[in-house]
């Protein structure tokens, strides 16, 4: 296969796509069938995006600094009281942007970095890779929710899998479960759902007495490590061809 490779480029060994993006694109072939689009946004985002709009109140724990990645202001910033910005520690506020510039219904996905200022270790990085999903439209319900995840989890780990919800809770979402596969024998918790809280929708001038919506969040890390087999987030962001030539 070497050989064949160097011969169509002349010489060059072809590269290939490291494993986070192999599993974007997999994503997105995944949503792309069940006819959501993919929306980006600024990975610096200013305090209303990622906070305010989302309902998260303002003494949260994770607007401390221990959480957030917060840009420092100049004194004349502070002193006009201007919006603080920080480096987005979700891809949700892509799903805030999008709601007031787009008219229901509509389903998109976002994929993305972010950041939060935490301590590196096997499961956790300061920078990792999330993707969201957001879907509004009348009469959306928790039966909704179930079944999109579950393609999205057969599609990637094989029609053995199962998911199930748990109730937990999040600003944004209400009720708010978090979400767990069974897969090899194992439950594995994967992220966080939930319908999309009236709040959100008051945020962006939509009424949520005529709309309703499903919301969910992952890692794409976890989810890659589970695909290909490897333990240590940290490996992905490394550049080292020896752990990236393996996929």
């Amino acid at each position: 296969m070497q050989q064949e490779t160097t011969a169509k480029t002349g010489g060059a060994a072809q590269g290939h796509l490291h494993p986070l993006t192999q599993v974007i694109r997999e994503i997105y072939a995944v949503f792309h069938d069940l006819g959501f689009d993919v929306a980006l946004g600024p990975e610096l985002e200013d305090e209303f995006h990622n906070f305010d709009a989302l309902n998260i109140p303002k003494d949260h724990p994770a607007r401390d600094m221990q959480d957030t990645f917060w840009i420092k202001q100049s004194k004349e910033d502070a002193a006009a009281n201007k919006i603080r910005q920080v480096l987005r520690t979700h891809t949700s506020p892509v799903q805030v942007r999008y709601m007031e510039t787009h008219t229901p219904p509509f389903r998109i996905v976002v994929p993305g970095k972010v950041f939060r200022n935490e301590a590196t270790d096997a499961t956790h990085e300061a920078q990792f890779h999330q993707i969201e999903g957001l879907y509004v439209d009348k009469n959306v319900s928790m039966a909704h929710l179930k079944g999109t995840l579950e393609t999205m989890f057969k599609k990637l780990f094989g029609d053995d899998v199962a998911i199930r919800f748990r109730p937990s809770f999040f600003p944004f979402t209400e009720p708010s479960v978090e979400v767990d596969m069974q897969w090899k024998g194992r439950w594995l918790e994967m992220g966080g759902a939930g319908l999309v809280h009236p709040n959100v929708f008051k945020a962006v001038e939509l009424d949520p007495k005529e709309w309703q919506g499903f919301a969910f969040g992952f890692g794409i890390d976890r989810i890659a490590m589970l695909k290909f087999g490897y333990y240590d987030v940290r490996l992905s962001y490394t550049g080292d061809l020896r752990f990236i030539n393996q996929f």
